[in-house]
């Protein structure tokens, strides 16, 4: 995580690995972020924030908007990042290609 960012890199499966949609990354980085708030028994700033951005994305009318996107530009043979930020209360992300 870049200061208040989230960013979640998709790909397809091949026979090398197994790939993984952005909503799939945002639920794993989720549940890694409850497991390490959980066993450090600390609530910091930047753990809260992190949880707060992954809930409000896996929450947000625009998730499958920005998984279709992401998924048609691996489909194309792009690398594909997605970064998430939330500051606010407003949850914003944008996709960049390579």
């Amino acid at each position: 995580m870049k200061d208040s960012s989230i960013d979640l890199e998709p790909n397809y499966s091949t026979n090398e690995i197994a790939g993984k949609c952005v909503k799939c990354l945002a639920e794993q980085e989720l549940s890694n972020c409850i497991m390490e708030m959980l066993g450090s028994g600390d609530m910091d700033d930047v753990l809260q924030l992190k949880y707060k951005t992954l809930v409000a994305f896996l929450k947000s009318p625009q998730a499958q908007e920005l998984i279709d996107q992401s998924e048609k530009y691996l489909s194309d043979g792009k690398k594909v990042k997605v970064r998430l930020n939330f500051e606010n209360e407003n949850l914003t992300y944008e996709i960049k290609t390579e």
